[in-house]
């Protein structure tokens, strides 16, 4: 492996601005706001749910987990645009990842990685997309969890799954309460 020049001032700031992601508050709450989760948590969640599949889908774990890691890093400079803001807005993302990775040894791999889980064509993007969309059902799930909405506004996240441990597990975290991992626990230690 050949060793990469780095300019550690565009290193530095890039570091700084994925710290701001931890700020920023994801859009879903314009209309849930309730909604306190921020980028950064949810590339969090994401990024361990996209290793599970992995695992379960028998795919190439480490370019999962990097296409989950990364694959929001960009809305520091487009901002995050919920389900109706996507229908007006065209942010240019390519060109907030390459300039943001520019002159940093990140630079080819991420870019590479990104294009390649923004053309959702090979298993990995596929896997890591329904990472995504299994992290928002989450979320909802955890938001309206007692509201009649809740099973109208998953069906669109379901609807996108593709891979067959993301409609299971879909089907799953939906029959369940988003307290029973804390009522088996109690139960447990009684």
């Amino acid at each position: 492996m050949k060793k990469q020049n780095a300019n550690f001032n565009k290193i530095a700031d890039l570091l700084f601005e994925i710290g701001t992601l931890r700020n920023m508050r994801r859009m879903h709450s314009q209309t849930l706001p309730q909604a306190n989760d921020t980028i950064a948590s949810h590339s969090f969640e994401m990024t361990i749910i996209g290793m599970i599949l992995a695992k379960m889908e028998n795919a190439d774990e480490n370019k999962i987990l990097k296409m989950c890691l990364f694959h929001d890093i960009a809305e520091t400079r487009t901002g995050d645009a919920n389900f109706i803001h996507s229908h007006y807005i065209k942010a240019d993302e390519r060109k907030a990842i390459a300039d943001q990775y520019s002159e940093t040894p990140l630079e080819e791999e991420i870019i590479e990685i990104l294009d390649e889980y923004n053309k959702r064509k090979s298993e990995e993007a596929i896997i890591a997309k329904d990472a995504d969309l299994l992290n928002q059902i989450i979320s909802q799930c955890n938001y309206l969890k007692d509201s009649k909405d809740l099973k109208r506004w998953n069906r669109h996240s379901i609807k996108g799954l593709k891979t067959k441990s993301a409609k299971t597990l879909a089907k799953t975290i939906t029959k369940r309460s988003p307290f029973e991992w804390f009522y088996n626990f109690s139960d447990a230690t009684k």
